[in-house]
């Protein structure tokens, strides 16, 4: 499985789309197991539609990624591909307390991204991680009080979350 793993990622960069597709179909497959291929996953979800298709459906049976993750995914949040950041935002709120170091970016994208789905994913992606910065809290409260009523409630859950 590792050989045929490591094959995959070298090929989910290849030039060619055809092979770009079949690995990111056989690490969906793989499941669980494909977790170290979470920021390639991520980064793929940019890629044509066809790779991008099968790097969602991995990275929905990805569960949590390894936490030596947390650099590069906190990295791809701000990506401007908005399924990427959405992803990579899904994989930091996967990972809870052990993405601590991700909240003062997260609140970064979630107060300049124009994407409302990303802006969701991120308020709830900090609800996950557990607020400690004064920068993700001011975030929260700032999207708690807007007008999106689905955004003002995910950044509502995170602040209360946070109390706990």
């Amino acid at each position: 499985m590792m050989e045929g793993k490591n094959n995959w990622l070298a090929e989910l960069q290849s030039p060619d789309l055809k092979l770009r597709t079949v690995a990111a179909e056989r690490l969906c497959q793989a499941g669980r197991d494909a977790s170290d291929a979470a920021v390639d996953l991520v980064r793929a979800c940019g890629d044509d539609e066809a790779v991008s298709n099968w790097a969602v459906a991995a990275l929905e049976e990805l569960g949590t990624p390894p936490v030596s993750a947390v650099e590069s995914l906190t990295a791809l949040a701000s990506a401007k591909k908005s399924l990427v950041a959405y992803w990579a935002a899904t994989l930091l709120g996967r990972l809870g307390p052990d993405a601590t170091e991700s909240q003062g970016k997260l609140a970064s994208v979630l107060m300049t991204s124009q994407e409302t789905a990303v802006q969701e994913r991120i308020a709830w992606a900090l609800g996950k991680i557990g607020v400690t910065s004064d920068e993700a809290l001011k975030a929260l409260s700032q999207v708690a009080k807007g007008d999106d009523s689905r955004l003002s409630r995910l950044a509502q859950e995170a602040l209360e979350q946070t109390k706990k």
